[in-house]
């Protein structure tokens, strides 16, 4: 098989056609979701959450929140599993791995997050788990706060789930796909027996999904690492439809899609979300875009470079910045602390990011935007 030879240019431009950031724009969120494969929930609300910034950097104003909660509880379009939302046409090809979760297959003998732990938690709260499914039968959709919790062993962690053992199991049998995410009250979840909120599937075998996923997942990033196409953030390699490719300036082996190579491209301008794909694997970002960045939401004020939840921006086929914003909703306005110009910003890019700044400001309801001056 020949091995495609791409300079950095077009592999950047491969991975922003891929993730539906050039200027065509997708028309419905179902087709966001469907060739994204998944959303990423995350309740910071600085700006939006995660999966609405991810959405409206993709639909543009038309986008609604609204939207996604009626494609979940009402639809059921799409389905949420350990805060992440997939289509529910993919129902089938997810059963085999959540029927074998904590454990990856056993042909690979590979242990996946959090492995032999949970499962001998569940094996010792057997008890505890039927009687979650037997109050669920009997009286769901119930909110966590509304199971007795009958463990015999607590949960340990030196995390926010320490001992808190409804909510971990419960967890982890949606994890199993035997619970599921019927809605919302405010942020709490409603939790139902899966087979009341999953319509009929067939289950494709577990090493046949993985391939159609690990496809998928290529043809989302366009080109990645032979090592990031698993399942859900699990390293191995799949054998997928991609070829090989090398990357000016880049050592190592990459994988392309072949139909996204050398397909025209025109860029936009777009403020992305830290958990958007395409900045969310911070290696591939520096090796594609020259681009550095962390989220720092975690560090201590005095320690942040560009904030707290700083967006990447993107301008034609590049990344170029970050914005340090937050929507103050007391006072109707999008407070944007600073804007970091990675490079030297043009006019023509200065005036781009500030319409996309007030296309946000407008989208969130907000009544205008306010730069802080130094």
């Amino acid at each position: 098989m020949s091995v495609h030879r791409l300079t950095k240019a077009q592999a950047r431009r491969i991975a922003i056609r891929a993730q539906l950031l050039d200027a065509r724009r997708p028309v419905n969120l179902l087709d966001v979701v469907s060739h994204l494969t998944f959303l990423q929930l995350d309740p910071t609300a600085a700006i939006a959450p995660s999966a609405d910034l991810v959405a409206w950097t993709r639909l543009g104003g038309a986008y609604r929140p609204a939207q996604l909660t009626q494609a979940l509880e009402q639809d059921r379009s799409l389905y949420e599993v350990r805060a992440l939302v997939r289509p529910m046409a993919d129902l089938g090809l997810h059963l085999a791995e959540m029927a074998a979760w904590p454990f990856a297959d056993e042909e690979r003998r590979h242990w996946s997050v959090p492995g032999p732990r949970a499962h001998r938690w569940l094996e010792e709260n057997h008890v505890f788990r039927k009687d979650v499914l037997a109050l669920l039968r009997r009286s769901g959709p119930l909110m966590s706060r509304e199971v007795p919790d009958t463990s015999v062993v607590p949960w340990e962690s030196t995390g926010w789930t320490g001992d808190r053992n409804v909510a971990q199991l419960l967890e982890f049998l949606n994890a199993r796909g035997e619970v599921a995410i019927a809605g919302r009250v405010g942020r709490q979840r409603l939790w139902d027996l899966a087979e009341r909120v999953y319509p009929p599937a067939a289950e494709v075998p577990l090493v046949e999904a993985r391939r159609v996923l690990a496809g998928r997942r290529l043809r989302a990033l366009g080109i990645a690492r032979p090592d990031v196409l698993g399942v859900a953030g699990e390293r191995y390699f799949e054998e997928v439809e991609g070829e090989p490719a090398e990357v000016e300036g880049t050592s190592g082996s990459w994988v392309v899609d072949p139909t996204a190579v050398g397909q025209e491209f025109e860029g936009r301008t777009a403020l992305l979300s830290p958990f958007d794909r395409l900045v969310h694997d911070r290696v591939r970002a520096r090796d594609l875009f020259d681009f550095e960045y962390t989220l720092e939401m975690y560090k201590p004020a005095h320690q942040r470079r560009w904030g707290y939840f700083a967006l990447p921006v993107l301008h034609d086929d590049r990344l170029v910045g970050k914005v340090d914003a937050i929507a103050d909703r007391k006072v109707s306005r999008l407070l944007v602390h600073a804007i970091h110009e990675d490079v030297r910003f043009t006019h023509a890019m200065t005036k781009a990011v500030h319409a996309e700044l007030e296309e946000l400001a407008s989208w969130l309801g907000l009544g205008a935007v306010e730069l802080e001056t130094a």
